[in-house]
């Protein structure tokens, strides 16, 4: 599988945006990517505005998802992005979206809400349910995660029991310090600690890291982008993912059962 990693500053107006994203689809398009993976929150962003998440949302017929699809149409690559969506309740769900084709093959609300350092994304978000299904992607099984979940390792061990070779996280990083640490200790601790690939693409900007990367199943950063915009690629190899379980087969060593959703015995 080839990955594409589509880092930018998300602009305070949804045109802009759109704009800018179909131009890396078709960049990505035209390099033979099989994937393409933005970052969270790529609607509209006013960093001085935190509440811009409920005045800028769109359902998922409104305009900037609309334009994506129509931009994705007679194309078998497969956009991953994360939009704010009403839930008609007066907040909104983060929600990641794959397109491919001109649909939407798959959607994820975010289960793990931002509320950290001085942030509080409960106050206009409403946090998912369900952990995703997997996604098939050039013969590869792809789980679905974003941003704060990488913190929570259940997420992605669930993932990967559910059989994923490839985890794949949107983000919008926020500098602080420690941040950019974290940001690769983390990523690179779900993917060894999984044996899986993982793709975590972050926002760049006045306010985020960018620092988009893709790591191997034994925790080596295969490609890193830097603080400012970019469009970088990677090659997700089965051989080196059968290789590392082979090598360091930590998912059948386990000694605990499956993890459950809250509820289930």
């Amino acid at each position: 599988m080839k990955v594409a990693l589509g880092q930018f500053a998300v602009d305070r107006e949804w045109r802009h945006n759109a704009a800018a994203i179909t131009d890396l689809m078709s960049a990505a398009q035209q390099n033979g990517a099989d994937l393409l993976v933005l970052p969270e929150g790529v609607l509209a962003r006013d960093i001085t505005n935190p509440n811009m998440v409920l005045t800028a949302a769109q359902p998922l017929d409104g305009p900037f998802i609309s334009h994506l699809l129509e931009a994705s149409k007679g194309s078998n690559l497969t956009t991953m992005l994360c939009v704010h969506i009403p839930n008609g309740e007066g907040k909104v769900w983060n929600t990641l979206l794959a397109l491919r084709n001109g649909e939407i093959i798959a959607q994820y609300r975010k289960l793990h809400l931002y509320d950290a350092f001085s942030v509080q994304e409960s106050d206009n978000v409403l946090a998912g349910e369900d952990v995703p299904p997997l996604l098939t992607i050039a013969g590869l099984n792809v789980g679905l995660m974003t941003c704060y979940d990488i913190r929570f390792p259940e997420l992605a061990r669930r993932l990967t029991l559910d059989g994923a070779d490839v985890l794949v996280l949107p983000s919008a990083w926020v500098k602080g310090p420690l941040k950019e640490a974290h940001w690769e200790l983390l990523v690179r601790t779900r993917a060894l600690e999984n044996t899986t690939y993982l793709v975590a693409v972050g926002e760049c900007g006045p306010r985020n890291i960018g620092n988009s990367m893709v790591v191997d199943p034994l925790g080596v950063v295969v490609v890193q982008a830097p603080e400012t915009p970019a469009l970088v690629y990677a090659e997700i190899q089965p051989e080196r993912l059968a290789y590392a379980r082979q090598q360091l087969p930590v998912l059948a060593h386990r000694r605990f059962k499956k993890p459950m959703l809250d509820g289930e015995n």
